[in-house]
């Protein structure tokens, strides 16, 4: 059977403007492909490259990832953001070695039943690690077949999602379903681009309904989206004599879970009576630091770290080496009433305690803002 168009013009211009140098296109096998298409979920290439590589030479094999420790494993994630996308590598590639003997599954029903596998993703394991003919349908892919057909609509609402579906399994190629898959993906990244696309250059164009229609940004239809809500934290670095900040380990889920992270507080908190009460010790000092903006997908955080120098060791605090069995310590705070939506962001409960030496870090996660404020401490 003939291809349809699309896919014969697709695949002539991937052999020659294919982005064949990328690093997960070398050496390919299911288990950089899965890295890979994690990786780059909602991130950019550019961001994701050099994450990509560290993370190979870390863990090169399956069996290494299942036998890392997860904060081994946020280690070399922060600063990527989207965090239970790495606690999720941690589970899936557990349960392959238990459960298919360290072979990755060969299935499309197989690979959705894993930890941060959906349908995409496992279409992309399918057509480029195994070569196997699978739709996928990423925003780079959706992009490029809304302007191409024209499709009205969110392109992730119910009825929408099904005929993109059935267009992307027409339109992948059989007899060579990874450059198939590859060439659409560069294709939307590189010229079916969300602004301003580079018609000009599109294999596409012609018979591109959108680009006929003159309507090219028109698609995908858009979401409406809401205002993003403003929040409001205090940071704050419990620093001791010896130089070293007090961290805690977060709960699993939520925000910068399993991450190691600073106590925080409300705005407009007596930080003295705050640490009186859930840190006790002979604070030396205390210094507000610059305020700043962190934005995360569905709202905005205003930061204030503030510095409190202590005398010593408060009881409950990790004089233990890192590692050791953790202390389990409780605290709550109540919502404060402002201008700004202010809100304990993140404390719920706080688990195992360390004290960090920014000068020699161990190996840990970090969120991304706490590393930046920890560098400023050496």
């Amino acid at each position: 059977m003939t291809p349809p168009r699309l896919t014969q013009k697709l695949l002539q211009w991937f052999d020659q403007q294919g982005r064949h140098h990328l690093p997960w296109r070398q050496q390919i096998n299911p288990y950089r492909v899965w890295i890979s298409e994690i990786m780059l979920q909602q991130t950019q290439v550019s961001t994701v490259i050099p994450y990509f590589e560290r993370f190979m030479q870390k863990f090169p094999s399956l069996k290494q990832l299942a036998d890392a420790e997860e904060d081994a494993v946020l280690h070399l994630w922060t600063g990527l953001g989207y965090y239970s996308r790495a606690r999720n590598l941690c589970k899936t590639a557990k349960i392959i070695t238990q459960d298919y003997q360290s072979q990755f599954p060969n299935k499309l029903e197989q690979l959705e039943a894993l930890p941060g596998i959906g349908r995409s993703t496992a279409g992309a394991i399918m057509a480029i690690g195994f070569n196997k003919k699978a739709p996928i349908l990423d925003g780079n892919v959706k992009r490029v077949l809304t302007r191409y057909h024209a499709i009205e609509g969110w392109p992730n609402a119910s009825d929408v999602s099904k005929q993109l579906w059935r267009v992307a399994n027409t339109h992948t190629s059989p007899t060579r379903p990874a450059d198939y898959t590859q060439a659409i993906m560069d294709l939307g990244a590189t010229v079916c681009t969300r602004q301003q696309p580079k018609c000009v250059l599109c294999p596409l164009e012609v018979d591109c309904k959108a680009h006929q229609q003159e309507r090219e940004t028109d698609f995908p239809t858009p979401k409406t989206r809401k205002p993003l809500n403003t929040r409001a934290s205090y940071l704050i670095l419990i620093r001791n004599p010896a130089g070293q900040i007090l961290l805690e380990k977060r709960p699993p889920s939520g925000i910068w879970g399993s991450l190691w992270s600073l106590p925080e507080c409300l705005p407009d908190t007596d930080i003295s009576k705050w640490c009186m009460k859930f840190y006790p010790s002979e604070i030396l000092k205390i210094t507000p630091l610059p305020n700043f903006r962190h934005t995360f997908s569905h709202f905005h955080l205003n930061i204030t770290p503030i510095l409190v120098e202590v005398n010593e060791p408060f009881p409950g605090t990790p004089t233990r080496p890192f590692g050791a069995p953790p202390q389990r310590v409780r605290g709550r705070l109540s919502p404060t009433s402002g201008g700004e939506k202010l809100v304990t962001t993140f404390l719920r409960e706080t688990s195992e305690r360390i004290w960090y030496d920014p000068r020699n870090p161990q190996v840990i996660g970090l969120p991304g803002p706490v590393k930046k404020l920890l560098l400023k401490m050496e």
